[in-house]
């Protein structure tokens, strides 16, 4: 019997929680994104000092100060192996260890020209398939 009162009070729960529903979810007004990125017209991006340029542009600018980053430091590997080469004074171990400084940065340096091309090559096809062209 206790079993039975419980079924049935749950049912009369869920009757409840349907009848409201309708209510609840009723839209009172429509908001679109214009509406969500404005504050007194003024964007969020520039009310917080971020900016109001496209956030893929902002991504494609990080990439290309990252990959600059990484080829000076490809050069300056290359420029420690010369320094190395041309201080070992004939000592066959140190002119070793410097053929193997500037072979890591060339190879460091091809990694990094080939890393920026497919970067770049996948931003501009991400930028114009979705920007809408007239």
């Amino acid at each position: 019997m206790i079993k039975l009162q419980k079924i049935m009070s749950m049912v009369a729960m869920g009757a409840m929680l349907l009848s409201a529903a309708p209510a609840l979810a009723a839209p009172t007004s429509t908001v679109t994104a214009d509406d969500m990125l404005k504050v007194k017209g003024v964007t969020l991006g520039e009310e917080a000092g971020l900016g109001i340029s496209d956030v893929r542009v902002t991504v494609a600018r990080i990439i290309r100060v990252a990959m600059g980053l990484l080829g000076i430091v490809a050069v300056v590997i290359v420029l420690i192996g010369g320094f190395t080469w041309m201080t070992a004074g004939g000592n066959e171990e140190k002119v070793g260890e410097a053929k193997k400084w500037i072979f890591a940065g060339i190879v460091g340096l091809a990694i990094i020209l080939s890393a920026y091309a497919i970067a770049s090559f996948v931003i501009t096809n991400l930028v114009s398939a979705t920007t809408q062209t007239p």
